[in-house]
């Protein structure tokens, strides 16, 4: 019997070496290729000639000379998209910037369409007026011509309720990749500061991760080292973020970190994770976080309290950043991170995580119409939404309910 043939789109691609939906990508493929025929699109511009592979733990992957990311990501995922049409019957997508396409692929074929919006992409700072607007239309398309959506958060499945009248599916993702790493006296003299306690922050250096604040609130509160790990070369906001905060004796600013153990090693033997995100969903590095059992001090944005069932600790601004760092109870972080690692271990596996996505496939090739709730927003613009400030990321208590 044929298998199934999947297309997994949007992706920058494998082996997994960049963010949230290349790991995802990697475990999709590790645990479903043996019944699916899975094809994973690479990005040409980050895999050289040497590192590219024809096929990857079982998956076949098939390279286009394009970034995944930023503008080009449009051309990337469109090209991906139509190649996909002639290859497979159920398409993968992660992300919207190819969907654009969407309506003619639901028209012209039979192919079933499975798409992740990724949050809320357009409220994010790092795009221009034109991008917003843009992924604004695309996000629409998305959910409207597609056969499922996905929503990696209960508080963005209500936002797309509201907005589209969608029943987007929850599926986060998954932690139990990372490991506990028991330093060396090699990794103590290579980092100093797992001979002491530290806070620790690992994201990509963008103004809605509000890495300013949090550089900013341990230049006023000393008492505790940070460590904070991202790409702080790939924007003028991160080179002045660290020009600036450097030389502050209490923080140690290190470059992307790609090997696992090592990174591992650092985040797991920290005192307390500080997760800034203010955009987006689930996050992987805050579950990742709180699958290693630490403490989080996390932005209070409606999301991130789903994701920690409302049992870490919240900050909104700089001053409330500040006031929860001196205000930490040191004997009571150990409680709290046991509760984050509870948590993880039943929500963000990665087992469950890809059976979810198996049951997805079968369901996108069996319904008939996409399912669909009432709701109130789908009139609205982005205008709208603006104004009257209903959106989840203007308001958090409209999208969550402390149980």
């Amino acid at each position: 019997m044929m298998k199934t043939r999947i297309s997994i789109i949007g992706t920058v691609g494998l082996p997994a070496n960049y963010g949230g939906f290349e790991t995802l990508t990697e475990h999709l493929v590790t645990k479903l290729s043996d019944e699916y025929d899975i094809n994973v699109y690479c990005s040409g511009k980050k895999y050289s000639k040497e590192e590219r592979k024809s096929h990857y733990k079982g998956a076949k992957l098939t390279y286009l000379p394009f970034n995944a990311n930023g503008i080009q990501s449009i051309i990337y995922d469109s090209l991906s998209i139509v190649h996909s049409v002639f290859k497979s019957d159920v398409l993968l997508i992660l992300g919207v910037a190819g969907a654009w396409l969407l309506p003619f692929v639901k028209l012209f074929t039979k192919k079933r369409i499975i798409i992740s919006i990724d949050g809320i992409e357009w409220k994010r700072d790092k795009w221009n007026t034109l991008a917003k607007w843009y992924l604004f239309w695309a996000e629409s398309l998305a959910v409207k011509f597609s056969h499922i959506d996905i929503s990696d958060n209960e508080a963005i499945q209500d936002y797309t309720a509201q907005r589209y009248n969608s029943l987007s599916r929850i599926i986060e993702y998954g932690a139990d990749h990372v490991l506990k790493v028991n330093p060396t006296i090699e990794d103590e003299y290579d980092y100093p500061f797992l001979l002491d306690d530290y806070a620790v922050k690992v994201c990509r250096i963008e103004p809605e991760n509000h890495v300013h604040t949090v550089l900013e609130a341990f230049s006023v509160f000393q008492d505790m080292s940070l460590v904070f790990i991202g790409n702080w070369d790939n924007s003028e906001y991160g080179r002045e973020l660290k020009a600036k905060y450097r030389d502050v004796k209490n923080i140690t600013i290190l470059d992307p970190i790609y090997d696992q153990k090592k990174l591992d090693l650092i985040r797991g033997n920290a005192s307390l994770y500080i997760h800034g995100h203010s955009a987006g969903g689930t996050n992987p590095s805050l579950v990742e976080a709180m699958f290693l059992g630490l403490p989080i001090i996390a932005n209070g944005v409606s999301y991130n309290r789903v994701t920690t069932e409302d049992s870490a600790i919240y900050f909104n601004n700089l001053d409330q950043l500040v006031k929860a760092l001196m205000e930490l109870d040191m004997q009571h972080l150990p409680k709290l991170g046991s509760k984050m690692a509870e948590i993880a271990n039943r929500r963000y596996n990665w087992k469950l995580i890809a059976e979810k996505y198996k049951l997805l496939v079968v369901e996108a090739l069996q319904i008939p119409v996409k399912k669909a709730v009432g709701g109130k927003l789908s009139s609205l613009t982005l205008s709208d939404l603006e104004q009257y400030e209903l959106a989840h990321l203007f308001n958090q208590d409209q999208f969550y309910v402390k149980r």
